[in-house]
């Protein structure tokens, strides 16, 4: 296939490596003068990813017109503003595979429903999600990854298609479960660095199963399948994201509670403030997502406010 990828940050640029790996042709999108993409247009590569020559580099959306399918890696706060400008273009209606994990923070919409809305409910979208760093990839370690979508015909032919030795893609079954369990894992990655940031590592042991459990009943009341949360885009994703010295989300979360600055993206900070919406509406009760929520955007002791969520008052386990 002829594949699209819009977006230059580390994700999208390893996205169009595995994307020539395994056999497609690819143009890569970034925005007119994004540093990113004069960076890889000098030396086709990042700190973690060496690009193929036979990428094509552009900053005109209209290059990625001939392509078969687009992958879209940008900023969760990002997408609804690329998606109105390939709109407000009439660029074609190509099939679009959302490949970043997020809530979008004002309106608590999970990134497929961000798509619908600025491009029609009936436009072929997919999410790719699930664990895996780009640095354990470029040095051949495999992972499982998860293709979701309404549209079945779109998800086999995802499939079939970027399935490799590198990366198994699972179908999945419940597209809420998995796009809310892979946003949320963000949030619990803070809340790991936390932990780990102020020598309670051992904790997110005790992170872990809660954070599970918690998430699996906001995905029941929000229409999806509670065991969602214990597959591959939450649960199975805990170790890329709890325990990886490349996690964005938990290494901000060590630095936010040791005072040192961090200056890459966390998609966990800006979803956090949704998910606190999002159990309001449905009635379900965050202890974890709350505690970040009140340190991050309340000023609340990072200390104090880990110390209080795991001395809760006894409750059973399940």
């Amino acid at each position: 296939m002829r594949v699209g990828v819009l977006g230059c940050g580390r994700w999208a640029t390893f996205l169009a490596w595995y994307a020539v790996r395994v056999g497609h042709e690819v143009v890569l999108w970034g925005r007119p003068g994004s540093a990113r993409l004069a960076a890889l247009r000098q030396q086709y590569e990042n700190d973690t990813i060496r690009l193929p020559r036979t990428v094509s580099l552009t900053d005109r959306m209209s290059d990625l017109d001939s392509c078969d399918v687009v992958l879209v890696s940008v900023a969760a706060q990002s997408l609804r503003q690329v998606l109105a400008q390939w709109t407000s273009e009439q660029r074609p209606r190509l099939p679009f595979v959302l490949c970043m994990k997020g809530l979008e923070t004002q309106s608590c919409l999970r990134l497929s429903q961000v798509a619908a809305e600025c491009l029609g409910g009936d436009w072929p979208v997919a999410v790719w999600l699930g664990p895996g760093h780009p640095q354990d990839f470029a040095a051949g370690v495999p992972n499982c990854m998860v293709i979701d979508s309404d549209n079945d015909a779109l998800k086999s032919q995802l499939v079939s298609q970027f399935s490799s030795q590198l990366i198994r893609l699972y179908y999945g079954n419940d597209l809420i479960g998995n796009e809310v369990g892979a946003a949320a894992k963000n949030v619990i990655g803070i809340a790991a660095g936390m932990l780990d940031g102020s020598g309670r590592g051992s904790l997110k042991g005790a992170l872990m199963a809660r954070g599970a459990r918690e998430i699996s009943r906001l995905t029941g009341a929000m229409g999806g399948d509670e065991r969602s949360a214990y597959g591959l885009c939450h649960l199975g994703d805990y170790e890329a994201t709890l325990f990886s010295p490349y996690s964005h989300n938990r290494h901000f979360g060590e630095c936010f509670i040791q005072n040192k600055p961090y200056d890459q993206l966390a998609e966990g900070y800006n979803s956090v403030p949704a998910f606190i919406k999002l159990a309001q509406r449905c009635d379900v009760e965050l202890p974890i997502c709350q505690a970040v929520y009140d340190v991050l955007y309340r000023a609340v002791d990072a200390q104090a406010a880990l110390t209080t969520l795991f001395t809760r008052s006894l409750k059973n386990e399940f």
